[in-house]
C-alpha cells in the first residue's frame, strides 16, 4: 500500500512540476517584469488600455478637475461604493448610485437632476470600474454631461478634501 502511495504522490509532484514549468513559460512576460520590479507599473498600462476599450464614451478626469468641479457646486457628485462604505465617509452631497441600481433603482435617486447637469461619478480607488460602469450607464439613460473620476475616494481623502458621513 505503501509503494502505491509513493508512486501517486510522486504523479502528482510531477504534474505540479509540469503545471509551474507550463504556467512561468506561458506568463514570461509578466514574470520577467515581476522579477525586474515593473509589474506594477505593467499591469497598471494593461488596466489603462482594457478601460479605454471598454469604456469608450466615458470621460474620465483626475482628482485636481474633480475638485474644481466640486469647489463652486458645479457638478453633482455621485458615489459609485457598496452603501457601507458610502455610509462611513463620502464626497458632501454625493448620491449613493451603485451599478447594481441602474436603472431600475436610479430614478428615485436622480429625480429633478437635469440631462444636461455635470456629473462626477467616482469609486473606492485607482483600480476601481465601479465609477465607469455607472458613468456609461447613465450616459445610457440621457445623461450627457458624465464624468468619472479614476482616482477613488481614497486619494480624495488623503488629499484632504472635505469628506461627509451620513447620507
Amino acid at each position: 500500500m505503501s509503494r502505491v502511495w509513493r508512486q501517486d504522490l510522486a504523479w502528482a509532484g510531477f504534474i505540479l512540476g509540469v503545471a509551474v514549468l507550463f504556467g512561468l513559460v506561458h506568463q514570461y512576460p509578466l514574470v520577467r517584469a515581476s522579477w525586474r520590479g515593473e509589474l506594477a507599473p505593467r499591469l497598471s498600462q494593461v488596466r489603462d488600455q482594457r478601460r479605454a476599450e471598454q469604456f469608450q464614451g466615458v470621460k474620465t478626469i483626475n482628482l485636481a478637475q474633480a475638485y474644481a468641479l466640486f469647489q463652486p457646486g458645479q457638478a453633482r457628485f455621485i458615489d459609485a461604493r457598496p452603501a457601507d462604505e458610502f455610509a462611513e465617509l463620502h464626497v458632501p452631497k454625493a448620491l449613493n448610485i451603485t451599478p447594481a441600481m441602474v436603472p431600475a433603482g436610479v430614478a428615485e435617486k436622480v429625480a429633478g437632476l437635469a440631462k444636461d447637469k455635470e456629473i462626477v461619478v467616482y469609486c473606492g480607488q485607482v483600480n476601481c470600474d465601479l465609477a465607469l460602469k455607472v458613468a456609461e450607464k447613465l450616459q445610457t439613460l440621457g445623461f450627457t454631461r458624465v464624468m468619472a473620476y479614476i482616482g477613488g475616494f481614497r486619494a480624495w481623502d488623503e488629499a484632504g478634501y472635505p469628506a461627509d458621513t451620513g447620507k
